[in-house]
């Protein structure tokens, strides 16, 4: 038996995004800057795919500005606010993402900004009491936190954390990669500058993203080439990932609710398998509580066999990440990990769902697991 439970990693591409994608590919070949008859059709897709997935987040279509993914938006949004909208100081956790982290630590070392870390609460979320004594303390910051966590799952409430960012002058990006498609975004309900997309992860394409910007807020290129996204991103559009994108987007929201309760749903029933089955489990993060559904994060007892944990899953059949898969083939260790898991000699396995799980494979993999883990 195959399970693919790495989702939080990248998801199987959905047959309807294919053939959604398959006529662009073979048909729509023309460059969308050039003014003939093929350039304007490919142009025509672009531009109904950007006022679809503007409709889908209830914002103006000259805020969508497609990009090559997660990490390309995140930087964009973080570089251009420290560029172009004088900031001089960020606020972050040290559990984000390290296209957020890595950004913000070289802005830091490049002496353009000072970087303050918000304090976390015992499980792994954002203290609100910390992030405003960071606001009132300092001058004009970007704030960059994310949605949900890659590795752990733990959510941040974004009206919460957007409105505090009003009331302190503060700009507000948020990593949305975990939580696009998976949950319905009105951004004029929400109190934010910059979210973030890429499409691979609700059954989209890899390669094509999008960034969110806020109408009142006004930045420059991060890369600079031709006139497209309205001058404000050069590089020739990638039609077919656009489209695939937003017929990804379409299936998705048009499920959401259908998908969640059917992926909460196998979160809840692997947890309480691992409980009644392998003595001693954790669960990094507050897994059942305040947490992304796609997403457990499960610390194993200790065990001579922690290390090849993984690899024996592998040979099982079973796919799934010792923590963010932007960190695989690197010696070091998750630095989420580092900063919520209690006893750091447990072997932690992220097993993340899509629509495409079944009660089936779950107990597949927990009785595996029970044949590794329990004499």
């Amino acid at each position: 038996m195959k399970v693919y439970l790495d989702n939080a990693a990248t998801t199987p591409i959905d047959e309807k995004v294919i053939e959604a994608m398959l006529p662009v590919l073979k048909e729509q070949f023309g460059n969308p800057s050039s003014i003939h008859g093929y350039g304007r059709q490919a142009r025509a897709i672009i531009e109904k795919a950007r006022k679809q997935v503007a409709g889908f987040l209830n914002v103006s279509p000259s805020e969508i500005f497609f990009t090559s993914g997660g990490t390309e938006a995140d930087n964009m949004a973080i570089r251009c606010a420290v560029n172009d909208l004088g900031i001089k100081h960020a606020i972050t956790s040290k559990i984000e993402h390290h296209a957020v982290l890595h950004t913000l630590e070289a802005l830091e070392k490049a002496g353009s900004i000072k970087l303050s870390f918000v304090k976390l609460t015992p499980d792994g979320h954002v203290d609100l009491d910390s992030l405003e004594e960071l606001l009132k303390n300092n001058e004009r910051s970007l704030v960059s936190l994310m949605h949900a966590n890659n590795e752990i799952g733990n959510l941040i409430d974004l009206v919460k954390v957007g409105e505090l960012c009003r009331k302190y002058n503060a700009i507000f990006h948020s990593d949305t990669v975990q939580t696009m498609a998976h949950y319905t975004f009105d951004l004029q309900k929400i109190p934010v500058d910059f979210i973030t997309c890429s499409a691979h992860k609700f059954h989209g394409p890899k390669g094509i993203g999008f960034l969110y910007v806020n109408s009142n807020v006004r930045i420059k290129p991060l890369i600079y080439g031709g006139a497209q996204e309205r001058n404000m991103r050069g590089g020739t559009e990638n039609i077919y990932g656009i489209a695939g994108l937003t017929k990804a987007m379409e299936i998705a929201l048009a499920h959401v609710n259908e998908h969640h309760n059917h992926i909460q749903g196998l979160k809840n029933y692997m947890i309480e398998q691992l409980e009644k089955n392998i003595p001693g489990v954790e669960f990094n993060g507050d897994a059942k509580g305040n947490s992304l559904y796609t997403v457990l994060n499960v610390a194993f007892p200790k065990t001579d066999i922690g290390e090849m944990l993984l690899f024996n899953l592998d040979i099982d059949g079973i796919a799934a990440s010792g923590g963010s898969a932007c960190s695989s083939g690197s010696q070091q260790g998750s630095h989420v990990l580092t900063e919520v898991q209690r006893d750091k000699e447990r072997p932690s396995v992220r097993f993340s769902f899509s629509k495409y799980n079944t009660k089936e494979e779950i107990d597949y993999v927990v009785g595996k697991l029970k044949g590794l883990l329990v004499k």
